[in-house]
């Protein structure tokens, strides 16, 4: 092949790529931010949101602690509800004894709304190490928005730390993650490698049973959706901050592709809006940590939008609030204080 052969490939190669580009920047949204509210005003430390639709309410569940991010006792999980996103009241709070609460997360099952936390030990008895092995799954749940049980430990998580939940077809799915065989190490840099993710599935929203495994090793938060054809498509942080994964099973269920989205994604949400599948969580921007909202497409992500935030900050939470229009929650750090933030994206 000539010189001029393989230049004109060269070009059109590039060509087709820039046209491809091109392509999809037109297919983008135009998105804008309005609305951009802090929920708490205090010096405490409230971090780690989900937003969820029941009964026709908006609810909006996240940690808060007078000690800070870390692991303490002093923690608890507040629950609020609004009738359209703007103003809240909170309906229900708790922590359990012993026990650091974090990374509250809903989901609802029939008539039934489930909000589950992982939880820490740190009473009298815990290692000067963190061990994942005496993580425990909490639950609490309501029928009707205004009388909430009593915190329950969620059977089948004992070792685990969960993260988000689903439901479909009768059944919650549970991401869990958890080392290896359980096994126990003497330095916690051990501890990263053998971790995998799974996702634990229940009938009653109470007693979790292994179901698949979605990472063997580096495993972290994950979240994931159903697809129309059967299968679970999985978009999973990976520890060591290493970069992010999507990963896909088939309908039955088995894992059939996994790979890297070239970049780190901490407290990752997956959801579906109009035409789009929309991916945020804290992203690395310009050497410093910011929530960014993308467009997963075709295996890539294509950003849409920075939300205000920095330093400790991420782990949104999405709902449908209107044709067009996404209520958006999140934590961060940026204004000083570490606080709760909602914004109101609209689509065009």
């Amino acid at each position: 092949m000539t010189l001029i052969a393989v230049l004109t490939r060269y070009l059109t190669v590039i060509l087709i790529l820039a046209l491809s580009v091109a392509v999809r920047a037109e297919e983008m949204p135009n998105v804008s931010v309005t609305d951009v509210r802090r929920i708490t005003h205090d010096e405490d430390h409230n971090a780690f949101t989900d937003l969820t639709w029941f009964r026709g309410h908006i609810y909006l569940t996240y940690r808060t602690c007078p000690d800070g991010h870390n692991v303490f006792d002093s923690s608890s999980i507040v629950v609020k509800r609004s009738t359209e996103g703007v103003d809240w009241e909170t309906v229900a709070t708790f922590s359990v004894r012993d026990r650091d609460v974090r990374d509250p997360h809903f989901v609802v099952l029939e008539d039934s709304l489930y909000l589950y936390t992982g939880t820490w030990y740190c009473g009298s008895h815990k290692p000067k190490t963190r061990n994942m092995n005496q993580m425990l799954g909490y639950g609490i749940s309501t029928k009707d928005g205004e009388s909430w049980s009593k915190p329950f430990a969620l059977e089948g998580t004992y070792g685990n730390y969960v993260w988000k939940a689903h439901s479909w077809g009768g059944r919650i799915y549970l991401c869990a993650r958890r080392r290896t065989g359980y096994q126990e190490v003497a330095d916690y840099a051990e501890h990263t490698p053998i971790v995998q993710s799974r996702l634990l599935a229940s009938t009653d929203g109470k007693r979790f049973v292994d179901y698949l495994t979605v990472q063997t090793e580096y495993g972290d938060e994950f979240d994931f959706i159903n697809e129309e054809d059967g299968g679970i498509t999985f978009l999973a942080r990976q520890g060591g901050n290493r970069s992010a994964q999507l990963i896909t099973a088939d309908s039955s269920h088995q894992i059939v592709n996994s790979q890297s989205l070239g970049r780190y994604i901490g407290g990752p949400i997956l959801f579906d809006f109009m035409q789009w599948r929309l991916v945020a969580g804290r992203a690395i921007k310009d050497g410093k940590a910011r929530l960014i909202i993308s467009i997963l497409s075709d295996g890539r992500l294509h950003d849409l939008l920075t939300l205000p935030s920095g330093g400790d900050c991420s782990y949104p939470g999405m709902v449908t609030l209107c044709p067009g229009c996404v209520l958006v929650s999140w934590y961060s750090s940026h204004e000083g204080s570490t606080e709760i933030y909602t914004a109101k994206l609209h689509f065009n």
